[in-house]
């Protein structure tokens, strides 16, 4: 954007908080000037969603607040995509179409905020690209595709005095609050272990890559766009528009998914910082006898991630985080009765956290918190408090509402995911996938394949470093095709 044009929109915000502040001084309430429910033009944020199918549908449609604000512009690969963009094209009619977010965003500085919904390999160039356009930035998860990534959006938003949210919407569920105050109150003293599990993939994974054919590309999609940093290839079948999550090209696997949905309760109720280390254990496909599939390419079926956090202010006990997918998960402790679900019904995924007196556990997004303690009755979060006629808690509309008050503001400051939180957090998730790529790191020796890097990694948070490996730190970042670089 030209300094003009970041002028201009610097004006146009300055205008509303201006125009908000003014209102309050006029005697006549806004229904009697405008009508029933009538929001000013002035008051309305100008709103685009990079990526309005699948997950995108919703995010754009919760950042509209219900019509509040006004949605200027949309942007899709796949103009004609029946997995939502239709949907979203649909609801917002008077929104201008594009496929490439860098043309959007150029002709349209009057934009103040964007949603960022497409394939994980996406998210980092198209926030730093609106974010150096001065625009507030709402991201799916996981944040980025790698921990470089995270820590430059973190950062970025930071100095850009950017409001920012990562789409974990659990992290606006009240009934983690339950969670807070039990580890606060020291129910079930210091915690020593957490498990968290899920039941993905639910895509195919731990395969082979199908190969390349354009004759298949699917009518519209833009293929070229759609690859953005990733290497260039023909048309991949199936890829788009989910089956990119088991690709390390594009996806980050079972961890990336649903990592940061459940790996978030027990990050924010102990108050953890950077792992200290990682190690990890995946499952293997063998399609002949004594000879494992090589997939270096894609994500395992299964995987066992192990990480170790250094006490907290929050806990004061290091603590062992045991991540388990695949449909693999921890076995009942004596706490909990035999009979119970692990955490949620049929235990698909889930957090259990083991302290000296007792154990907490609760469903993905923090749902159904439950309380366990030696000779005395299970104890179950309010669930009322989960209960909500706003869309995700109101995950969205909160960070609209932080936009129009602005960096730093106290809504701002109230969000429960904004980068300063949840750039870390995905750097905890993506440490696990540096594990699993590093895992299938091999050299041949003696006529034989070593497998050197099944080991446990040391990591040096603040520098983003394998300080034992240098091999592995290759999966820190990523090498970005030409014109897609961060």
């Amino acid at each position: 954007m030209n300094k003009k044009s970041q002028k201009t929109n610097n004006s146009r915000r300055d205008f509303i908080k201006k125009s908000a502040l003014a209102s309050t001084f006029f005697i006549f309430p806004r229904h009697v000037l405008g009508g029933v429910n009538h929001i000013a033009p002035s008051d309305q944020l100008a709103v685009a969603g990079i990526g309005v199918g699948g997950k995108g549908r919703s995010d754009i449609f919760n950042a509209s607040v219900n019509g509040r604000e006004k949605i200027v512009a949309l942007c899709d690969v796949d103009p004609n995509g029946l997995h939502g963009v239709l949907e979203s094209r649909k609801n917002f009619p008077n929104a201008k179409f594009y496929e490439d977010y860098r043309e959007m965003l150029d002709k349209h500085p009057e934009i103040d905020a964007v949603t960022i919904s497409g394939p994980d390999h996406s998210h980092a160039p198209a926030a730093v690209y609106s974010m150096q356009r001065n625009k507030h930035v709402y991201v799916q998860k996981p944040l980025t595709h790698n921990v470089r990534e995270a820590r430059i959006l973190t950062e970025m938003a930071r100095n850009q005095k950017i409001v920012s949210q990562m789409g974990n919407q659990g992290a606006s569920n009240p009934s983690q609050l339950s969670v807070q105050k039990w580890i606060n109150d020291g129910e079930i003293g210091k915690v020593s272990k957490v498990y968290v599990w899920t039941n993905r993939p639910v895509w195919p994974q731990g395969i082979h890559m199908p190969k390349p054919d354009n004759s298949k590309l699917p009518e519209g999609l833009n293929w070229d766009l759609w690859l953005g940093p990733a290497p260039k290839t023909d048309y991949i079948p199936g890829m788009h528009p989910f089956d990119w999550r088991g690709w390390w090209a594009y996806g980050t696997g079972a961890l990336g998914d649903m990592g940061c949905h459940i790996i978030d309760i027990p990050f924010r109720a102990l108050g953890l910082k950077y792992p200290t280390d990682v190690e990890c254990s995946v499952g293997s496909v063998y399609t002949k006898m004594w000879t494992p599939e090589y997939l270096p390419e894609g994500c395992p079926p299964s995987s066992y991630v192990n990480l170790h956090f250094d006490p907290t202010t929050k806990n004061n006990s290091r603590v062992e985080m045991i991540w388990t997918d695949g449909g693999i998960r921890p076995s009942h402790p004596d706490l909990i009765p035999a009979n119970e679900d692990l955490a949620g019904s049929g235990g698909n995924n889930g957090v259990m956290m083991i302290g000296e007196k007792g154990i907490i556990t609760t469903d993905v997004y923090g749902m159904n918190p439950k309380l366990y303690k030696r000779d005395t009755p299970t104890q179950k979060a309010d669930v009322s408090m989960s209960t909500s006629d706003e869309a995700e808690w109101g995950h969205s509309r909160k960070w609209i509402d932080a936009c129009k008050a602005g960096f730093n503001s106290k809504e701002h400051k109230s969000l429960t995911s904004s980068f300063d939180y949840s750039g870390p957090l995905t750097e905890t998730v993506l440490m696990g996938n540096i594990a699993i790529k590093s895992y299938l790191l091999r050299r041949e020796t003696n006529n034989r394949m070593d497998y050197y890097a099944r080991k446990k990694l040391l990591w040096d948070g603040d520098n983003m470093r394998i300080t034992n490996l240098e091999e592995a730190n290759q999966f820190v970042g990523r090498d970005y095709r030409e014109g897609w670089k961060i």
